[in-house]
């Protein structure tokens, strides 16, 4: 069943206004530029702000990232294997407009594709030498195991089951209901009218910010890893200057693709990252310790599902403890909130006409496999080296992380060659992040019409590259993690009635009475009254449209009864 007339007039009303940004694009673009003044003439003082925020948050209510992210993944599996699973994001006629393998490789890649080369070493390759919570001996297998486990904790379920809520909530709203594609409607449902004022324009704005912080992370990384990478294989110089000059081009790169589009752009960039992603992993698993990373990659998965609600809810007891918090989980998990709305906008956009099952699979199951796997291999092969070698991957990590993946590729033949693929991997998903980035920022600050006009997209993608690069200069990397940390706090508690939201829309919705067995007291109170051919339901080719709920009621209406 199509949207209703009066929501496809919001989405007709936000595209032809496209072009004249409202409250949420000003107020957005004061907050951001105040920002980039406040770094721009006291770096000292914005970093030191930045700090002591930091530490109260992981100090006092980090454990709410812990929570939030659990719960998330408790939906996610709730609503697969619930009766509304079958629900299409979408009209009952709509069917996805890209390929399966397409759509996860767009995923996979533009959600946070960079984290494989930033982190899929150098996390385990760090727990390694400095387990977790003192859970194993350093350099030991245990010890590989532990990492792994911490590892998957960080980049699994808990991360994708956060963009599964924001994009399952999004894809709803926009594909099925005709809503904007701003995060306010979507708590209509139990915030009501508020969400048409001033605290829905809050709520809106909340999502750029944080939105604008996890990205610039993400080009932060990107820049290191770059960096780090020329001057490996061409020697250049791996300085502050050079990573700020990496910032500015891929900004202009990411900048033009955003423009060209999601089919083009992002698709094509991503399909390109995932074929050289697979024959990198390949190459490495061959190559390297092959049957080490096999028997670790079981053990490992099965420690992660053994201690799964453990280490889910483990939180800090001590002041040591909390900085190592504040450097690994609850960065992690505040980093996966502040995508949140980014995210969820990109896979709603991508994602129209699959069913929320086959949603959840694809966003919560497959991408959590791959990085299991592909942070087994890569974080494996190190720690073998290391165990066989002289330690010198696990140090390397520990003084730099963005050393650790080129250390081990040195450990095995053809260095050059797969240090440039590398280089490569990282640009590409360096500009699918931003370039989806880009269009969400500019989504959401044009009044949530889902084609946002190029001069906004081209504002934003400026507005990005500069963001990053005076965090950088005001703190480096450290400072980037913070404000994705301090943004996402907020998100806490709107990820959290986004949840309450999706499944209270889905229950009120009569469209989908369809999908539950129809009660006694339905008949008998009149709130569902069907004649009995049509309970002579065949389960095996259960019909492809909802009931027509009304249609029904009225005929029970017109019948005497008796």
């Amino acid at each position: 069943m199509d949207a209703p007339p009066a929501d496809q007039a919001a989405q007709q009303r936000a595209h032809a206004l496209r072009h004249r940004p409202g409250a949420v694009f000003y107020g957005s673009i004061v907050l951001v530029t105040a920002f980039i003044a406040w770094a721009a003439l006291s770096p000292d003082s914005l970093g030191n702000s930045m700090t002591s925020a930091m530490n109260w948050v992981a100090g006092s209510v980090g454990w709410t990232y812990l929570l939030v992210t659990l719960g998330c993944i408790l939906l996610m599996l709730f609503l697969a294997f619930s009766r509304f699973g079958g629900v299409r994001l979408g009209s009952d006629a709509d069917r996805p407009e890209f390929s399966t393998w397409a759509w996860l490789a767009m995923i996979l890649s533009a959600v946070m594709g960079i984290g494989l080369i930033s982190y899929g070493v150098a996390e385990p390759i760090s727990h390694f030498a400095a387990p977790p919570h003192g859970l194993a001996e350093p350099g030991t297998y245990d010890a590989a195991v532990r990492a792994l486990q911490f590892s998957y904790f960080d980049w699994g379920p808990h991360a994708w089951a956060v963009f599964g809520v924001f994009g399952l909530a999004i894809a709803y709203s926009t594909h099925r209901r005709g809503n904007t594609g701003l995060i306010s409607p979507m708590l209509r449902p139990i915030l009501g009218k508020s969400m048409d004022g001033w605290l829905g324009h809050l709520v809106d704005i909340l999502a750029v910010i944080a939105t604008l912080f996890g990205t610039t992370t993400s080009l932060g990384l990107g820049a290191s890893q770059i960096s780090e990478g020329m001057n490996r294989v061409f020697g250049v110089p791996n300085e502050l200057f050079v990573q700020i000059a990496i910032i500015v081009g891929i900004t202009v790169v990411f900048t033009l693709s955003a423009l060209s589009g999601v089919n083009r752009g992002i698709k094509f960039i991503s399909q390109i990252t995932a074929v050289l992603s697979v024959l990198l992993a390949l190459y490495v698993l061959v190559v390297g310790p092959t049957g080490f990373i096999g028997n670790l990659f079981f053990r490992s998965v099965g420690q992660y599902l053994s201690d799964f609600f453990m280490v889910s809810l483990i939180t800090p007891v001590s002041a040591e403890d909390v900085q190592w918090y504040q450097s690994w989980t609850y960065f992690m998990m505040a980093w996966w909130l502040s995508w949140g709305a980014f995210v969820g906008v990109f896979l709603a956009k991508i994602s129209r006409g699959r069913t929320i099952r086959e949603f959840v699979f694809g966003v919560m199951g497959v991408p959590s496999l791959v990085f299991f796997i592909w942070f087994t291999i890569f974080g494996g092969a190190a720690m073998k080296f290391d165990m066989d070698g002289d330690g010198s991957i696990g140090r390397a990590a520990l003084e730099d992380v963005n050393s650790a993946f080129f250390e081990t590729l040195g450990n095995m033949p053809l260095v050059g060659l797969t240090s440039v693929v590398a280089i490569l991997l990282v640009v590409l998903f360096f500009v699918s992040g931003a370039d989806a980035n880009t269009f969400v920022l500019s989504m959401l600050t044009s009044r949530g019409a889902l084609e946002p006009s190029r001069l906004v997209l081209t504002i934003w993608g400026a507005l990005t590259g500069v963001s990053a690069i005076f965090l950088f200069l005001v703190g480096g990397l450290g400072a980037l993690q913070q404000a994705a940390m301090i943004s996402a706090l907020p998100f806490t508690v709107v990820v959290a009635l986004l949840g309450i939201s999706l499944i209270k829309s889905l229950k009120d919705d009569q469209e989908y009475d369809f999908t539950r067995p129809v009660r006694r007291a339905d008949l008998d109170t009149g709130v569902l009254r069907v004649q009995k051919k049509a309970l002579r339901m065949d389960f095996k080719n259960p019909p492809t449209s909802s009931l027509d709920v009304n249609k029904i009621k009225r005929g029970a209406a017109e019948r005497p009864e008796g």
